[in-house]
């Protein structure tokens, strides 16, 4: 967990978008990455991430249906397929460019009378 500081030469050896806040499923995926030499209980990665073990529960089973971890109950690991997690990348990567770019997509904005309404 982060004690809110970090060395002076991370900081300044750093990209400048490097520190800005990441989303829950990045912080899980990143954790894991840099931890691959070992499995892990969600509640151990929840108390790691200083997040709610049935969130990070929930984006588990999520990136197990991308194939993006390995699932043994009760652990978890990031996947052995390094292609497919840097496809997963990249394509995160130009959604979050596209959403700079243009903005994120609001669903209640593209919703037609012929659709059902979007919560």
């Amino acid at each position: 967990m982060s004690s809110g500081t970090i060395d002076i030469d991370e900081f300044e050896n750093a990209d400048p978008d490097e520190f800005a806040e990441r989303t829950d499923t990045e912080r899980i995926v990143l954790f894991l990455d840099e931890n691959d030499d070992r499995a892990w209980k969600a509640a151990t990665i929840a108390s790691e991430l200083g997040l709610d073990t049935d969130v990070v529960s929930a984006i588990l089973s999520r990136l197990k249906e991308r194939g993006l971890v390995r699932h043994k109950r009760p652990y978890w690991a990031i996947t052995d397929d390094t292609e497919r997690l840097e496809a997963a990348y990249r394509l995160h990567q130009h959604q979050e460019a596209a959403d700079e770019e243009y903005g994120e997509e609001r669903l209640e904005e593209l919703q037609t009378d012929d659709m059902d309404r979007v919560q």
